[in-house]
């Protein structure tokens, strides 16, 4: 691994106020690993399309229009305009509109290929996590007494612990991680290290990007629904900082101008600054 740029993620996550992350007819099904109650061990193996780092960061939408998940064109350095749409919301400096741009800001899913001990027949599984996990598996990473845990010679298994949402009281399980104090190889057996190291997934080529169209109407179709609360007013809200603000907008229950309004205004106004 490389242990700068593990630090560099560390720091920038640590910083970020980012929160956490197609339809499920365009996915693909990952061989997944989804832990279990109580303790378990894995090994997370060198990432075959990310060589130098473990793991990959995705982008994600839910419940947007009739769609339960969307991975963020993003993902693939195309065009998004629900992260477009969001970001003029932004730009206004409407309270309200920051509070829309917020619901619409994509969660962050990160994948990592791990061989599941005791279920070694299984072959190398992804383990899709959040935030929590992820810094936890970062600090690891930076720490030099641990060294380079995915190394196939001198790695180390890596414990969990999972507990139940009324265990630890909220909405979600959580795992824990922490090191093997022993440094092991991957496996014994080379023939199936090489095995492992080269029969593993893409997640960005089991997501597939939406067509830009259609992922306009899903945010169009999320952006108005029939019922009158939430629509957008075109009466202009308090700044931030009572400052002045340049708005037009503000959830209201007033029907004046719905969501939906606001954003063919967005797409469709000549004079936005928007790169599409």
């Amino acid at each position: 691994m490389n242990l700068d740029a593990i630090k560099k993620k560390l720091d920038t996550l640590q910083k970020s106020s980012n929160n956490n992350g197609g339809n499920k007819s365009d996915y693909i099904p990952l061989n997944k690993f989804k832990p279990s109650m109580g303790k378990q061990t894995v090994r997370v193996v060198p990432f075959k399309y990310n060589k130098d780092y473990p793991f990959m960061e995705m982008q994600f939408y839910y419940n947007i229009g009739k769609f339960r998940t969307l991975a963020s064109p993003l993902n693939w350095d195309e065009k998004d305009p629900i992260a477009e749409f969001a970001k003029q919301l932004r730009g206004t400096n409407d309270k309200e509109n920051w509070r829309l741009a917020k619901k619409l800001d994509p969660k962050t899913r990160i994948f990592a290929p791990v061989i599941v001990r005791g279920q070694e027949s299984e072959g190398v599984q992804m383990w899709e996590f959040g935030k929590m996990v992820y810094e936890a598996f970062l600090n690891l990473a930076a720490d030099e007494e641990v060294g380079d845990f995915t190394d196939i010679m001198n790695g180390r298994d890596i414990k969990l612990v999972t507990t139940s949402p009324e265990q630890n009281g909220t909405k979600y399980p959580n795992t824990s991680i922490s090191p093997s104090m022993k440094q092991t190889p991957l496996s014994t057996d080379k023939a199936q290290v090489e095995a492992w190291l080269n029969d593993q997934q893409n997640p960005k080529e089991t997501f597939k990007p939406l067509p830009f169209d259609t992922l306009k109407g899903a945010l169009q179709e999320w952006l108005s629904p029939e019922e009158e609360e939430g629509e957008i007013s075109s009466e202009p809200a308090a700044a931030f900082d009572d400052e002045k603000t340049d708005s037009n907008y503000s959830l209201s229950t007033k029907k004046k101008e719905t969501k939906g309004d606001t954003f063919d205004k967005v797409f469709d106004d000549d004079k936005d600054d928007l790169p599409f």
